[in-house]
């Protein structure tokens, strides 16, 4: 599946999708279909005509589903924030799938294929895919969108190629809360055909929310999966009381070896060095609402990966994506000595006091992405 994809096999709606739905009603799901409601009712209103897009969001417990659709607020992920009334609040997968010409994928990266085989059922042939998961699978090492193709082939009987070239991914800093917040933000939306990629960003383009577009699917993957385990690195430093010097090397030689790894995978410098590599990288680092420099900063403080995992209440994907991370780059010989570390401390075969000496107590070398 590392070949390019084809284009998509028909023309995509010129006006854009009629239908979205959105799986997976956590903090960046909710978020993201507010993002697509407003986007929906801004074009509306700069076309001065009717609101002619159906945004649905989906999640699996009913009872939550029904108090947000009766409310318009999400209590337990956007504490505080109206969702848009237009927006269609649901429990019944097959009643949001149905008749979506964009369907967009915000599960847990580890639970993502179990899920969809439920989605196939109701999916039509000529549906777009767009992923918001950030994260590698566990045992395969697949990115998220190599999982989508696979099993979405599989369970509709089309093959993973039609569905690889159907799939886009979308990255960058997403902090969700400040996205709800209406406060401005760009992200990347990359798929394996420009005029694919830029379809899906006209349906999410909004006054404070703007994307861009790329085909580089593998880079902007690889930034949003790697990027989740040096935020944890940074928070364990921080959980250590190291100062400012110490977090920007660690995002700084982050970065080096996360473009290393997507360079080897087929990634592009310069996606690496934008908002879907640098961009998400900082903000998810410097942040506090970073799930994974929390999960970090936790872990920094003498917690047990277990009392860690006791007390978040949203996953950090960093903490399961990390051994993959590491798996992925021994398989094509990319050096990573920071998720090396991490992933040390996650398996507890050190402690988080033996952090420092492994990032920095290295040999001499060229700063380069190639050292």
């Amino acid at each position: 599946m590392s070949a390019p994809a084809a284009a998509p096999a028909r023309p995509l709606p010129p006006a854009g999708p009629r239908k979205v739905a959105v799986l997976g009603a956590g903090s960046w799901g909710t978020t993201f279909a507010k993002v697509l409601a407003d986007s929906a009712r801004e074009s509306a209103h700069a076309a001065a005509g009717p609101l002619d897009r159906t945004v649905v969001l989906w999640g699996r417990d009913a009872a939550a589903m029904d108090h947000a659709a009766r409310t318009h607020v999400n209590d337990r992920y956007v504490p505080g924030i109206r969702l848009p009334e237009r927006l269609v609040i649901t429990s019944n997968l097959a009643a949001a799938v149905t008749g979506a010409a964009l369907v967009v994928l915000a599960v847990p990266a580890q639970s993502l294929r179990s899920q969809l085989p439920a989605v196939a059922e109701h999916l039509g042939r000529d549906a777009v895919v767009l992923s918001l998961a950030k994260g590698l699978e566990q045992g395969t090492g697949l990115r998220m969108s190599e999982v989508v193709a696979e099993e979405l082939g599989r369970a509709t009987g089309l093959g993973p190629e039609h569905w690889q070239a159907r799939t886009c991914v979308l990255s960058g800093p997403n902090l969700a809360m400040e996205i709800a917040e209406e406060q401005p933000t760009a992200s990347v939306v990359a798929a394996p055909d420009a005029e694919l990629a830029t379809w899906v960003a006209r349906a999410c383009r909004t006054g404070y929310f703007r994307p861009y577009t790329n085909t580089d699917v593998v880079g902007t993957e690889i930034g949003g999966v790697v990027k989740n385990v040096i935020a944890l690195s940074v928070g364990i430093a921080d959980g250590r009381h190291f100062g400012e010097n110490s977090k920007a090397s660690i995002i700084t030689r982050g970065l080096a070896e996360t473009t290393r790894l997507a360079l080897a995978l087929g990634g592009k410098l310069e996606t690496l060095s934008g908002l879907a590599g640098m961009g998400d990288l900082v903000a998810t680092c410097s942040s506090p609402l970073s799930r994974n420099r929390t999960a970090g900063r936790l872990l920094g403080l003498g917690k047990s990966l277990a009392e860690v995992q006791e007390e978040m209440t949203q996953t950090a994907e960093g903490i399961k994506s990390a051994p993959a991370v590491l798996a992925l780059a021994r398989r094509h010989d990319v050096d990573m000595p920071i998720t090396e570390a991490v992933v040390a401390i996650l398996q507890e075969k050190i402690d988080v006091d033996d952090l420092a000496p492994l990032l920095l107590g290295r040999e001499l070398k060229s700063e380069g992405t190639d050292s």
